[in-house]
């Protein structure tokens, strides 16, 4: 075989193997992807219902009800409600009315069962898509002229 010939068959099995570790690279970034979804966008059905995904907003006042090591609780978005499941230990800095994003999947009574809460970590913050969240949920209220 001739120089040349080697050399392009050195270059085309160089992108072979690149092109496979894209591919897997994408995949596992694909598989590992969730999408954050609000209140709102959940009871309007835009969220997946047979996948996994995260729900955030404010912890409504009065909601949170503990059984064991189960809790109960519901996130708002001021303009529509999620009752979610959780079982584990929760963060610290869990409190009702306070900014939480939950990740977990729909069940078949289209309450979120969640497998990790995610609570903010201080006064100043609140996770950024939760914070969108709620400014576009105050801004549909007010353009409905709904006052809370």
């Amino acid at each position: 075989m001739k120089t040349r010939h080697q050399r392009w068959m050195g270059i085309g099995l160089g992108l072979l193997l690149l092109c496979g570790a894209v591919y897997f690279v994408l995949n596992a970034f694909q598989s590992n992807l969730v999408f954050f979804f609000t209140p709102t966008q959940v009871a309007a059905g835009q969220a997946p219902s047979d996948g996994h995904f995260r729900v955030g907003g404010l912890v409504k006042v009065g909601s949170v009800q503990r059984s064991d090591m189960t809790v109960e609780f519901v996130v708002t978005d001021t303009v529509q409600e999620v009752p979610v499941r959780y079982t584990g230990l929760l963060p610290d800095l869990f409190k009702e009315g306070k900014g939480v994003v939950a990740q977990g999947r729909l069940d078949a009574d289209k309450r979120f069962v969640a497998n990790e809460v995610l609570a903010k970590h201080d006064e100043n913050y609140m996770p950024p898509e939760a914070q969108h969240a709620l400014d576009e949920a105050s801004k549909a209220r007010i353009g409905a002229g709904v006052v809370r």
